[in-house]
C-alpha cells in the first residue's frame, strides 16, 4: 500500500522540477556558447535604405574578413564575423571609409548558439568587465558649478521682479568667492524689498534673505534645498547617463553612484571606448531664446558665425529638457539637420511663441563644459540655428546648418538621452582588453571545475548512494544558477562572480551535508529509512533556512551599498542561494523518496 501511495504524492514536485529545470537549462546553454564579434551598420537618415546583403559580404571579402551570417533588422544590418578585435575593428574601419558618412558603423557582439536557441530569446550571460574587456569610467559631477548656476538663475529672478515693480536705484549681485547674493538698495526701499522677497521665494522655493545693513541684505538657499538640489542633480546625472549608454546600444553596463559626488560607468565589450568617452562625457545643452526686447533686463549676448552680435532674452522659450525625440537626417540640399519633437509643455510653449511671432527669429544656443588651462570648468556656448519663424510651429520642427551628419548623430543622441543640469569631468578611464579577460574567465572556470570535482568525489565516497543524489542536485543546481542568471536582464557575471559561484557548491553541500548526518542520527535511533529520511529532511530544513537567511541578508547588504566587483560577487551569492534551497532540499527530498537509498547502520548504534 506505501509503494502505490508513495508516487502519487511527489508528482506536482517532480513536475515542478523538471519544467524548472528545462527553463533553466534552456537558458543555461547559449553561455556555453559565447559569443562573436559584429557590425552594427545603420544609416544616418531613417528613411534612408540600408546597404543590401550582397554589398556587405562584398565589402567583407575585400579585407579577407569570413562572414558568418548577416542579420537584417527593421533600423539595422548585424554583420557577423569570425576573427577577433583587430580584424573588427580594420572592417569597421573598411566599411566606414566605403560607405561614408551615410551610415554609422557601430561595434557589437552576436550570440554564437544555435538558432533555434536565439529564435526563442535566450543569450548569453552577460560578462562584467574583467571577463569581457572594455572601458571604465569615473566621472565627477560638478555640483559647485550647478550651484553658481542656480544662483545665476535667481539673480536673474530677482532682477526682473525689481523691473516689473520699477524700484529704481536696486541692485543685485553674486557674490564670486561665497555661494550668495547680495542685495543693495536705497534706504527709502526697506519696505519693498519685503515685497520682491516674498515674489522671488513664490517662483523659487528654498531661498531665504536676511538683512545686513540699513541699505544691504543677503539671499542664500538653506542648506536643506542646498542638499535636496544636489540629490537631483546626481539623480538626473544618473538617468541621462543611462539613457546615453542605452543609445550606444549597450546593455550590459553598470552605471551607479560612488560616492557623494562621482559616478562609476562600466562598460564590458566596448572596443571603441572614444565613441563610448564622446558621448557619455558630453555635457551639452540646447535652448532656445527670443531676441531681446528694448528694456529688458539681464540681456544675454552672443556672437553668431557670421560676427554679428546678438541680444537675447534672459529666460529660454523651452530647453533640451523639453525635447522627447530627436532623430538626425538631412534637408533637401544635402545639408545635415536634427528633427525635433517637444513633450506637451514644449509644444505648447512653441505654438505659443511662434503664433505672436512670426516673422521674428529664433536663436538655438549650444552649450557645453569643458576645462581650460588652468584645470578650471568653463562654460562655452555658440549660435548653432538663427531661424525666422514663417508660420506657427507645433511640437515638430528642425534644426539646420548643422557641420555634419556625425555632428548631427551625436547631438540627436544628445538631445534624445537628456541634457545635463551640472557639468561632468572624466576623472578615470581604464581599459582592459579582452585577452585579459579571457585569461580571468579561464582562470575561474578551472577553480570551479577543480572544486566541484573534488567536491563531487568526496560526497559519492562518503555518502555512497546518498552522495550521488546529493551530486545530482549539485549539478543541477549549477545549471539553475547560470539559467537563472542568463534569464535575469540586469545581472552581470563578473571574476569575483564567480567566486560566487565556487562558494555557491560548498553552500549547496553544507546543505546537503546537514540533512544527511540528520538522517543518519534518526537511523540510530532506530526509525525506519523512510521516517529517517522523512524527519532528518523535515527537521533540518529550519537549521538551513536559518544559515541561508542570515548569508542573503549579508548578500543584500553588499549588493546594495557595494560597487563593481563587491556587487557582481553579492548578485551571484544571492541568487545562488535560492538555486541551492531549491535543489540541495527541494530536488534533494523528492529524489531520495524515490530512490529510497538504504542506509545501513550498525546493530549496536541503534538505541532503544
Amino acid at each position: 500500500m506505501r509503494k502505490s501511495t508513495s508516487k502519487p504524492k511527489y508528482t506536482w514536485q517532480i513536475l515542478v522540477i523538471i519544467v524548472t529545470v528545462i527553463i533553466l537549462g534552456l537558458n543555461a546553454i547559449p553561455t556555453f556558447y559565447g559569443s562573436n564579434n559584429a557590425l552594427l551598420v545603420s544609416a544616418v537618415n531613417p528613411t534612408q535604405s540600408l546597404p543590401n546583403t550582397q554589398k556587405l559580404r562584398e565589402l567583407m571579402q575585400q579585407q579577407q574578413v569570413d562572414v558568418e551570417q548577416i542579420i537584417n533588422g527593421e533600423s539595422d544590418s548585424k554583420i557577423v564575423i569570425e576573427g577577433d578585435d583587430e580584424t573588427l575593428i580594420q572592417a569597421q574601419a573598411h566599411l566606414k571609409n566605403t560607405l561614408g558618412d551615410d551610415y554609422q558603423v557601430r561595434l557589437g557582439s552576436q550570440s554564437a548558439a544555435p538558432t533555434w536557441l536565439q529564435g526563442m530569446g535566450m543569450s548569453p550571460i552577460k560578462l562584467g568587465l574583467d571577463l569581457s574587456g572594455g572601458v571604465l569610467f569615473v566621472l565627477e559631477v560638478d555640483t559647485n558649478k550647478a550651484d553658481q548656476e542656480r544662483l545665476g538663475n535667481a539673480k536673474d529672478e530677482a532682477l526682473q521682479i525689481i523691473h516689473d515693480q520699477g524700484l529704481r536705484g536696486m541692485s543685485v549681485k553674486v557674490a564670486e568667492t561665497e555661494n550668495k547674493i547680495n542685495l543693495h538698495f536705497l534706504s527709502h526701499q526697506a519696505a519693498s524689498v519685503k515685497s520682491v522677497v516674498n515674489e522671488l521665494q513664490q517662483r523659487l522655493p528654498g531661498v531665504t534673505y536676511s538683512s545686513s545693513g540699513d541699505r544691504d541684505g543677503t539671499l542664500v538657499f538653506s542648506e536643506q534645498s542646498i542638499t535636496t538640489f544636489h540629490h537631483e542633480i546626481m539623480a538626473q546625472a544618473l538617468t541621462t547617463l543611462r539613457g546615453r549608454i542605452e543609445e550606444l546600444g549597450i546593455t550590459e553596463a553598470v552605471t551607479q553612484r560612488q560616492g557623494q559626488n562621482r559616478i562609476r560607468i562600466e562598460l564590458p565589450g566596448v572596443k571603441d571606448p572614444e565613441q563610448a568617452k564622446r558621448i557619455i562625457g558630453a555635457t551639452a545643452s540646447l535652448d532656445f531664446y527670443e531676441m531681446a526686447q528694448s528694456g529688458t533686463v539681464g540681456i544675454k549676448t552672443f556672437t553668431d558665425e557670421n560676427g554679428r552680435r546678438l541680444r537675447l532674452a534672459p529666460k529660454p522659450i523651452f530647453t533640451g529638457s523639453n525635447i522627447e525625440n530627436a532623430t538626425s537626417g538631412r534637408d533637401e540640399m544635402g545639408v545635415a539637420l536634427v528633427n525635433l519633437a517637444l513633450d506637451g509643455i514644449g509644444g505648447k510653449k512653441m505654438s505659443e511663441f511662434s503664433k505672436d511671432n512670426i516673422g521674428n527669429p529664433m536663436v538655438t544656443i549650444f552649450s557645453e563644459y569643458h576645462k581650460n588651462s588652468a584645470n578650471e570648468m568653463v562654460k562655452s556656448s555658440k549660435v548653432i540655428s538663427v531661424a525666422t519663424i514663417q508660420s506657427q510651429l507645433g511640437n515638430r520642427f528642425s534644426i539646420t546648418n548643422l557641420d555634419s551628419p556625425q555632428a548631427a548623430s551625436d547631438l540627436a543622441l544628445l538631445l534624445r538621452a537628456g541634457s545635463l543640469d551640472a557639468p561632468i569631468t572624466i576623472v578615470q578611464q581604464r581599459t582592459i582588453q579582452a585577452s585579459l579577460g579571457q585569461e580571468n574567465v579561464s582562470n575561474g572556470i578551472m577553480a570551479l571545475a577543480i572544486g566541484l570535482g573534488i567536491t563531487l568525489l568526496f560526497m559519492g565516497l562518503w555518502y555512497r548512494k546518498l552522495g550521488l543524489i546529493a551530486n545530482t542536485s549539485l549539478v543541477l543546481n549549477l545549471i539553475c544558477l547560470l539559467g537563472l542568471m542568463a534569464l535575469l536582464p540586469n545581472v552581470v557575471l563578473t571574476l569575483p562572480g564567480i567566486a560566487g559561484l565556487v562558494l555557491t557548491v560548498g553552500m549547496a553541500v553544507d546543505t546537503n551535508v546537514l540533512i544527511f548526518e540528520r538522517i543518519k542520527e534518526e537511523r540510530k535511533r532506530g526509525r525506519s529509512n523512510f521516517l529517517a529520511i522523512e524527519t532528518g529532511y523535515k527537521e533540518a530544513f529550519a537549521t538551513i533556512l536559518d544559515a541561508n537567511v542570515t548569508t542573503m541578508i549579508t548578500a543584500l547588504i553588499l549588493l546594495s551599498i557595494g560597487y563593481g566587483p563587491v556587487k557582481g560577487f553579492a548578485m551571484t551569492l544571492s541568487l545562488g542561494i535560492l538555486t541551492s534551497m531549491f535543489t540541495g532540499v527541494f530536488v534533494a527530498h523528492v529524489l531520495t523518496a524515490l530512490v529510497k537509498p538504504q542506509i545501513p547502520v550498525k546493530q549496536q548504534e541503534l538505541k532503544s
